[in-house]
């Protein structure tokens, strides 16, 4: 299903890919687009240093196969930046990080902005809370999330979904960029409420009245929230038949953290990777 989506990526934009989907193909076909590509791969993967960067990231080449790779055919210039983090309160403790990224001016795009960008990758999960939960309450006339039977009736009701989450999420970027503010400080719960009470008097033509159309923007703007909280889940789960480990007692009650994210990553510079 991935590359049905490799038609709504256009130049400028940066693709922040999951760990599950990295290939060689995928990857070849979304640089077809022209976007820029940042992803999380295993930290199994051979990847030689060809040159090393000033923040000790390097750049390697990423080949189809094990064959071409011996023969260094067909192979890709990517990025690679190495990482672990250095608090035992963090998921991922101990463990070596890998990302890829077309991103190759260390100057411009430094590895530690990058790590933190990744990171924020976990927001995406705030999407299907503001869809299901906050855009499309529960009630009593709503048995499910979806009211649909038909499969049809079901893409219909998600496209739906997502265009409404759309529009209310460009609105929030405009509001926030006018305030100089991140997206992320504005309540989604607060805007939605502000669309659908304004909604009603939208004028036909915004572009006639701009007045309205400012102050509705800074009625926005006014939504906001407290800076994200610096926490922390363990990843397991309640179901046994799972890769990750069963939810237990000492999973719950974890204390706060201590220090911000930007502050534990420890870079891996390329001199101390052993090339498989």
């Amino acid at each position: 299903m991935a590359p049905g989506l490799f038609r709504h990526l256009r130049r400028g934009m940066l693709l922040i890919w999951d760990r599950g989907f990295f290939g060689y193909r995928l990857w070849q076909q979304a640089l077809l687009s022209g976007c820029q590509l940042l992803a999380r791969v295993s930290a199994r993967l051979v990847l030689r240093p060809a040159q090393e960067l000033a923040d000790g990231s390097y750049l390697a080449r990423i080949y189809p196969c094990y064959a071409m790779r011996n023969r260094d055919q067909g192979g890709i210039v990517v990025r690679v930046i190495r990482y672990t983090l250095g608090d035992p309160k963090r998921a991922g403790y101990g463990q070596e990080h890998v990302l890829l990224t077309t991103l190759t001016d260390a100057q411009t795009h430094p590895a530690r902005g990058l790590i933190g960008l990744y990171h924020e990758r976990w927001e995406v999960e705030l999407v299907y809370d503001e869809e299901k939960t906050h855009q499309n309450p529960w009630r009593v006339t709503k048995p499910a999330n979806l009211r649909s039977e038909t499969p049809l009736g079901v893409i219909q009701e998600i496209y739906a979904l997502a265009i409404g989450h759309h529009v209310t999420r460009a609105l929030m970027a405009e509001a926030a960029e006018r305030e100089g503010l991140d997206p992320d400080r504005l309540s989604f719960v607060g805007c939605l409420q502000v669309l659908k009470a304004r909604l009603p008097e939208f004028p036909a033509r915004p572009s006639r009245q701009p007045g309205w159309y400012q102050a509705f923007l800074q009625e926005m703007a006014g939504e906001r929230t407290e800076p994200r909280r610096n926490r922390v889940n363990p990843r397991v789960v309640r179901v046994k038949m799972s890769k990750f480990k069963k939810k237990r007692p000492e999973h719950r009650g974890i204390p706060a953290l201590e220090r911000p994210f930007g502050d534990i990553v420890i870079p891996r510079p390329a001199a101390q990777v052993t090339a498989g």
